[in-house]
Parts: structure tokens; C-alpha cells; sequence
């Protein structure tokens, strides 16, 4: 079955898997073998835990830059094939804003999904300037087969400054991005950790009729007040000890929340 299927009419969880750092990258440390094995194996705790969609990213290889290398590209590529012979759905995203490579490894390693920054409107995140790119990515998705691989997509992104487009409105943005054929809407809070602004999630989900996933800041304490307004929700800091995205995954923190969740 694949993806969009598995998720039409469901609520669902998104087990986050932070990518120790890359080489090249200025906190890397192991070598590919080690990375890769880690973040299987953080896969294998997620499936036990009854996560079966997951999405990998190199956020260890802070400061990110656009264009990050084909080693990058190379490495996760590797990771999500690997992940995938678990037999789970995976998605990915590559900082910062390498949507075409991404969308490249998705189709190299059998991947579910990508999760895009820049589909409609510009922003300034941290990298620079993010210009959209709905059009030049969903060309090249179809000029190398990758039909099958679903385009989640941020809107007023995280970590970003929105100023330049101050008089669109989230629920305009999110019309934008269903016109420019986006396969899932994500809304996230101002940064890693926070959650979402309960009333933009509520303005998205009565201006669309897409997935709507939400994409930081989600507990087991919060995630009953977002249920009735979103279809999906990405969480990557909460199932961490202490809540810390940088660190280890925590069994009983995932547990925890998947009863929640239930």
C-alpha cells in the first residue's frame, strides 16, 4: 500500500530521525557506517513502538547551507534505503532547502515522501534568502519518475522570517500551495520545539481540504488540543530524553505519547 493511501481518513504519527552529522560538516564525527547503523537502528526503536512513518533529516550538520554537496545527498540516500528495508514508510528532507536533492534520494532509495521549505512564496530563514520552487520541483519530480513520492510542504516556516510576505495570510498561503498541487500542508511554531499556533491550524484546516500535518512542538500533553484540526503530526524533540532534539531517542517518552495519541 503506499503512502497516500496508508494516511487517507487517519490520523498519524511522523517519527522524526535527526542524522548524526555529515561529512564535511562542522560537528562531524563518525564514519558513514556508524551514521547509517544509528539511525536504523533509532528506526528499529520507532517500529517496536509502533511508528511506522518516518522521516530522516541531516539536522546535525549545523550551520546548514543551501546546496549542502553530493556527500550530503550521497549519505541520505543510503540511510533512507536502509531504513526503508525495515519494511516502513520513510520521508526526508535535506537542509537547508535542497528540495531537487531530496526529491533525488527519495526516488534512489524507495522513499514515501520529502518534505519541502520554499514551495510557494519567499522567505529568509537562517541559510538566506529561500526562494519558491513548487514549479521547478514538481518539474523534476515528474522528469525522473518520482511521481509516487508525496511533496509535504512548510508554510510560514519555522526558523524564518515572514516579513516580505506579511499581508498573505497563512490560510492564503496554504490555498497557494493546494493550487500549486502540494500533497500535505505542514504548520509549525517559530521555532524547533514550539508548537503550532492553535488558530493558524484551525484558519488552515477550514481553508483546506489537504493533509494538514504538524511539524514541531506536539506533546503528549498538547496533541488533544490539535486532533480535530490536523491529519498528521512530525515530532522529533518529545521522543528525545529530556525533550532535546540533539539527544537520544527515549522508549518510554515515545510510549507515552502514542497512548496519548490512541
Amino acid at each position: 500500500m503506499d503512502l497516500k493511501t496508508f494516511v487517507k481518513n487517519k490520523k498519524f504519527i511522523v517519527g522524526m530521525i535527526h542524522v548524526d552529522a555529515t561529512p564535511g560538516t562542522p560537528n562531524a564525527h563518525l564514519t558513514p557506517e556508524q551514521i547509517i547503523k544509528k539511525a536504523v537502528d533509532e528506526a528499529k526503536v520507532y517500529k517496536k513502538c509502533g511508528i511506522n512513518i518516518l522521516a530522516i533529516e541531516n539536522m546535525h550538520d549545523i550551520p546548514y547551507v543551501k546546496n549542502p554537496g553530493p556527500e550530503v545527498l550521497a549519505l541520505m540516500s543510503v540511510v533512507g534505503r536502509e531504513i526503508k528495508k525495515l519494511g516502513v514508510y520513510c520521508g526526508i528532507q535535506i537542509l537547508a532547502g535542497a528540495n531537487k536533492d531530496a526529491m533525488a534520494a527519495a526516488k534512489a532509495a524507495g522513499m514515501d515522501f520529502i518534505r519541502a521549505e520554499g514551495f510557494v512564496f519567499a522567505h529568509v530563514a537562517d541559510e538566506g534568502y529561500i526562494e519558491s520552487c513548487a514549479g521547478e520541483l514538481l518539474r523534476y519530480r515528474k522528469a525522473i519518475g518520482a511521481e509516487n513520492v508525496l511533496v509535504f510542504v512548510d508554510i510560514k516556516k519555522k526558523h524564518s522570517a515572514h516579513a516580505i510576505t506579511s499581508d498573505v495570510s497563512i490560510a492564503e498561503t496554504a490555498h497557494a500551495a493546494d493550487y500549486f498541487m502540494a500533497d500535505g500542508l505542514i504548520i509549525t511554531g517559530v521555532s524547533t520545539g514550539v508548537e503550532p499556533n492553535l488558530d493558524e491550524v484551525k484558519s488552515v484546516r477550514a481553508a483546506s481540504k489537504n493533509l494538514v500535518l504538524l511539524g514541531s512542538g506536539i506533546t503528549d500533553k498538547n496533541i488533544k488540543e490539535y486532533k480535530d484540526y490536523a491529519d498528521g503530526f512530525i515530532i522529533g524533540s518529545f521522543f528525545k530524553k529530556d525533550g532535546v532534539w540533539s539527544n537520544a531517542l527515549d522508549e518510554k517518552r515515545i510510549k507515552a505519547l502514542m497512548e496519548a495519541f490512541k
